[in-house]
């Protein structure tokens, strides 16, 4: 049941009232409680009951707005601006893959950090409530975003500093690359 719970997103359905409803546990949600069970690493689909159109991207929006109004702020300004500037100009086409390669990103990074915790210190007595505490450091930090990635037991393997320099490098380089066209785009 957990297994099936994992793979099909949570059904939220909204009311002509506009009172949501968890179909899971038969009872009314709020915002906050969606926005729990996505850093919890859940996935969500809101619709409306009497239509069936999908809400979900609306209320995502929302969840982020409200964050960002209470003074949780993750995106700057000039980051907001740039995603304005995006509706109106060509740059609309590439955006959802630049910012989902971008997150993909942070996370393989994230993902790569934890590892590297464990590798060398491991023999550390004590080690394991510190990995712990920094994991939920992260996590915190992260805003769920790996949820499902950093608790994962991890295979261990040695590398080389100068391949972690070098794939550094490289993520960095496409980043600028990225950003790049994406500059050149809104010039356009």
């Amino acid at each position: 049941m957990a297994q099936q719970q994992e793979e099909t997103p949570l059904l939220i359905k909204r009311y002509a009232s506009r009172r949501l409803y968890n179909t899971e546990t038969s009872d009314y949600v709020t915002l906050e409680d969606i926005a729990g069970f996505i850093r919890d690493g859940r996935e969500v689909k809101i619709v409306d009951l009497k239509s069936g159109d999908d809400l979900t991207r609306q209320y995502l929006l929302q969840i982020i707005a409200e964050h960002e109004s209470r003074g949780d702020n993750v995106l700057p300004t000039n980051v907001l601006t740039d995603l304005v500037r995006s509706y109106t100009s060509n740059a609309h086409t590439m955006v959802p893959d630049f910012l989902a390669a971008s997150f993909e990103m942070l996370r393989e990074g994230q993902a790569k950090m934890v590892e590297k915790m464990t590798s060398p210190m491991s023999a550390v007595p004590g080690f394991d409530q510190i990995k712990a505490q920094q994991e939920a450091f992260l996590k915190t930090m992260m805003g769920g975003w790996s949820a499902g990635k950093m608790g994962a037991p991890q295979a261990e393997e040695e590398t080389k500093p100068d391949e972690d320099t070098s794939e550094l490098d490289a993520i960095k380089k496409q980043l600028a690359e990225m950003q790049a066209a994406l500059a050149k785009m809104n010039k356009s």
